[in-house]
């Protein structure tokens, strides 16, 4: 008789994975990055626990869009305040925190559940080239 196995947090093996954002588009990247972020590509993977891996993201001031998302993509947030909606475009957010670009696009791309921020934890992007987990990415 053979048993279902059940994957346990002592089994899971957390890797790197570096991406170079340069000219991808944004939208493909952000769907592999959310994917091993998940851990779904893993023989042991569970959607109630986190199997995910690593992922150190550089040039990310360099992601490509398609169409005129460049000027007309709006990024909303809110203080909790009256009158407190803020928003800004994509060239503008690129200008100012071109992290936030990746951030935002793979956080959607995630199961809304608990394990959302633990997996977002291990989400590093950078805009430039230089990132300090060289010596972990094989």
């Amino acid at each position: 008789m053979t048993s279902t196995f059940v994957t346990k947090p002592t089994v899971i093996n957390r890797s790197w994975h570096l991406f170079d954002a340069r000219g991808k588009i944004l939208g493909r990247l952000s769907t592999q990055i959310a994917e091993i972020l998940m851990g779904k590509k893993k023989p042991y993977f569970a959607r109630n626990l986190d199997c995910g891996d690593f992922v150190v993201v550089v040039n990310a001031q360099e992601i490509q869009v398609t169409g005129r998302k460049e000027k007309l993509k709006i990024y909303y947030h809110h203080s909790g305040y009256s009158g407190g909606l803020k928003s800004t475009t994509l060239r503008e957010l690129r200008g100012t925190h071109p992290e936030r670009i990746i951030e935002h696009a793979v956080a959607g791309m995630l199961p809304n559940n608990k394990l959302k921020k633990e997996m977002l934890s291990r989400l590093k992007v950078f805009a430039g080239e230089e990132h300090p987990y060289g010596d972990k990415i094989k």
